[in-house]
């Protein structure tokens, strides 16, 4: 599936496309030293927010797509060095409103997940 959205995002900041489909999609980066927070290797948390919106972005794929609102939920860290991996879906339902569950794992461990209401706009944020 041809990806329509987010063509010049940085993917060593947010994430490469891995899989993509109609309403999916799975979006894998490697933590690196440059987005620790401290000398322990800890991820920050804005990296993860960010990989996790660009799988919900592409999950709806659509040139004009936009973050609303998110409600989203850390549930444990990431370390320098973990490869992260966030899956979007998009929920059933018409119109330009679109609802995206978001599930963030390292491995077998959730490490963070959110619902993000992403709106689809007749032409682009800036135009």
């Amino acid at each position: 599936m041809n990806i329509q959205t987010h063509e010049k995002i940085d993917v060593n900041l947010c994430g490469a496309p891995r899989e993509v489909r109609e309403n999916f999609s799975r979006v894998e980066f490697h933590a690196t030293d440059g987005m620790a927070v401290d000398g322990s290797g800890l991820t920050h948390g804005g990296f993860i927010f960010g990989l996790a919106d660009h799988a919900a972005m592409i999950a709806v794929n659509h040139p004009n797509v936009v973050l609303g609102a998110a409600a989203v939920t850390f549930l444990k860290p990431v370390r320098t060095g973990d490869t992260v991996v966030a899956e979007a879906q998009v929920e059933p339902g018409e119109g330009r409103k679109k609802n995206v569950q978001v599930s963030v794992t390292v491995g077998k461990t959730t490490v963070f997940e959110g619902s993000f209401t992403c709106f689809v706009l007749d032409k682009h944020v800036l135009s």
